[in-house]
């Protein structure tokens, strides 16, 4: 079946009146150059907004034109001020405000930078969808976002009441998660309703799909163990403690670029997520957007846009801020092969096995 772009919009966005749509893209410039799949997600947008600009009366939603902006070439920096829309230069910031939906098809990540401001703007939600491929029309994207909001409820709950998670590792490798007692899970479920405008729900990367929570950031955190990624032919671990990435064991020239990129800024050593996606449609690609949806994964670097304490200003360098997800569900080099949440009381939950998860 073809994708419904029109039930896709209503069911995410339950459009009211006067609304207005910005779709939004980044653009290869300088050293940072394009590739097929970027070229692909840019033809995309525009067959996006082509079909709900002429969907836009049924809603009496009005629709901007595209707007552009130079790559920033990193994940989650902060955007730069200025955009273009029809070939004229705008200030991207007040442009953002006079929207109230936004749809970013990015190829550098931007959902830190835009969270700020969904969770600002009363009536702005946005679509964040770094990486989005056109075959996930009829993966991810096409899932039941009502059924995937009702699953996220039943798994927050577990994640609110956890103290800790134990994770193992298809690839012999264990890691313990020190997670918070407050202020810890959040819901990721697609659903972009007027009524969550101005919160911490303003905000999805779509396709969506995950409950997640920041690890504890204290000096004191009992984070540690070690986390295992498949580079190439080769498997990096992360050597984890005090929920930091203290050393990336492995050989090859891109584990040791890794290892050296640790090195010099440790903002980026900072475990910021710990994460479960639940998107039963998802499919593993290899493009983190998805994948991350498909199973338990983790990130390092960035956090302050899921409330931690790590931000732009903590990074020597905005040309270094970064936040990256690795991804551990079915069809990934390395599985989650089990995963228990550990309650104040010693008892333990059991929500991943083999990949599989539990609830």
């Amino acid at each position: 079946m073809s994708f419904d772009i029109e039930k896709f919009f209503q069911d995410i966005f339950k459009p009211g009146q006067d609304e207005v749509l910005t779709v939004l893209i980044d653009l290869p410039h300088g050293k940072v150059t394009d590739n097929s799949q970027w070229e692909d997600r840019r033809e995309m947008a525009e067959d996006w907004l082509k079909k709900l600009t002429a969907l836009a009366p049924k809603w009496n939603m009005k629709v901007n034109p595209l707007v552009t902006y130079y790559a920033t070439g990193s994940n989650n920096a902060d955007l730069p001020p200025t955009c273009m829309m029809d070939e004229k230069g705008m200030d991207l910031e007040e442009l953002i405000k006079s929207s109230t939906i936004m749809i970013a098809m990015n190829e550098f990540s931007a959902t830190a930078p835009l969270y700020y401001w969904a969770k600002k703007l009363t009536k702005l939600r946005i679509a964040s969808m770094p990486g989005v491929a056109k075959f996930m029309e009829k993966s991810g994207l096409s899932a039941d976002y009502a059924a995937i909001a009702e699953k996220s409820k039943k798994l927050v709950e577990i994640f609110d009441k956890a103290i800790a998670a134990d994770v193992e590792f298809s690839s012999g490798h264990t890691c313990h998660f020190d997670l918070p007692l407050e202020n810890k899970a959040q819901i990721d479920d697609g659903i972009l309703h007027p009524e969550r405008g101005g919160t911490e729900m303003a905000l999805s990367n779509l396709p969506a799909g995950e409950v997640f929570c920041v690890p504890n950031e204290n000096e004191d955190s009992g984070t540690c163990g070690e986390l295992p990624e498949k580079i190439g032919d080769e498997t990096a671990v992360y050597v984890i403690q005090h929920n930091k990435v203290v050393d990336v064991l492995g050989n090859g020239e891109k584990i040791e670029e890794l290892r050296r990129k640790f090195q010099e800024d440790p903002a980026r050593c900072n475990l910021a997520e710990f994460a479960i996606g639940i998107n039963d449609k998802a499919r593993v690609t290899g493009i983190v957007l998805e994948d991350e949806k498909a199973g338990f994964h983790w990130a390092y670097g960035r956090s302050d846009h899921f409330g931690g304490k790590i931000g732009v200003d903590s990074f020597i360098s905005k040309a270094n801020v970064v936040h990256v997800d690795i991804v551990y569900a079915k069809g990934n080099p390395i599985l989650c092969s089990k995963l228990e949440m550990i309650f104040p009381d010693d008892s333990r939950q059991t929500l991943i096995i083999d990949g599989e998860l539990q609830v």
